[in-house]
């Protein structure tokens, strides 16, 4: 595993911010930590990378435990915090060789610097005050810094926090890329990049995982299908919702309904089905995908776990 918890929890005074966390991310996953505000994405991030200890439970990065072996995983991990914290008055490249003399690269510090900035496209601002950039390309000076030492995992959060849709499609690709060599754990509000980027999606809540699966069944296990579906005459109510799986019906018109099936389940066979044994000619038979992000509102709304 390259990054694996055991329970992990975290108080801070007497709020609960994780409440028994456990994850196991293997080599070459690009995973999606999602939550609301506050939910403790980033406080679990800190706890990965070595920045906060947890109340209790256990992590590992590349079978390092968290607690015993901090420099080692700092060796491993490249992390990119949400504020993005650079030094303003430097130059790009300057910054860049003073980061790999940070993790002792020595004489191979001017090679990995050259190989960074034309992987994260660093090279027409290279010798730009890091101040004078756009937030765009500090973005990628901060992806850099957490890349140079070439980790085994990066972490990420909310890398493109603040960009332009151009920035952030730049920004996007390069983690995609990035993702195909690399563990990535990256935080993020923006659903479309989860769907984009990640294979995998882990959704918390007030400090708890409500999910966690590939983003591909994600939204088929949990979603509620709308299936809108015409009939060449009117259809009595009781007909439909005797259709196994179909939670309710909505009427359009005399000849049109929306039903709700049950999650996970494919009423379309049924209502065919039915149709045949009714002597019912279907007009129309349409299944409403449902996005990550109504599966993220429906699984952190507010209840039982209000505070």
């Amino acid at each position: 595993m390259s990054i694996k918890t055991i329970n992990i929890t975290k108080y801070y005074g007497t709020q609960l911010v994780l409440d028994n966390i456990n994850i196991n991310i293997n080599k070459g996953e690009v995973v999606g930590l999602l939550g609301p505000n506050g939910a403790g994405k980033s406080t679990l991030m800190k706890i990965i990378t070595c920045f906060l200890p947890p109340t209790s439970g256990d992590a590992f990065v590349e079978d390092f435990d968290v607690a015993v072996s901090p420099e080692e995983i700092k060796k491993r991990v490249g992390y990119l915090p949400e504020n993005n914290p650079l030094y303003l008055d430097m130059y790009i490249r300057e910054y860049l060789e003073f980061i790999a003399g940070i993790h002792k690269l020595g004489s191979n510090s001017r090679r990995k610097v050259n190989e960074i900035v034309d992987i994260t496209g660093l090279g027409p601002e290279q010798h730009k005050k890091i101040g004078t950039l756009s937030r765009g390309y500090r973005q990628r000076v901060g992806l850099a810094q957490a890349m140079i030492h070439d980790p085994e995992v990066l972490i990420l959060d909310e890398p493109t926090s603040g960009l332009d849709p151009n920035q952030l499609l730049e920004i996007r690709n390069l983690i995609k890329e990035i993702g195909k060599q690399k563990t990535v754990l990256l935080s993020t509000h923006i659903m479309q990049e989860v769907e984009a980027i990640c294979n995998r999606v882990i959704i918390i809540n007030f400090g708890k995982i409500v999910a966690d699966d590939l983003t591909a069944n994600i939204s088929s296990k949990q979603s509620q299908d709308i299936v809108t579906v015409e009939f060449s005459k009117p259809v009595q109510e009781k007909l439909l919702k005797g259709i196994p799986g179909v939670l309710n019906c909505v009427k359009i018109n005399d000849t049109t309904w929306k039903l709700t099936a049950k999650p996970g389940e494919d009423i379309r066979p049924l209502i065919n089905k039915m149709a045949v044994q009714n002597e019912l000619t279907l007009l129309g038979l349409h299944k409403e995908e449902q996005r990550l992000e109504e599966v993220f509102q429906q699984l952190t709304r507010n209840v039982d776990g209000e505070k």
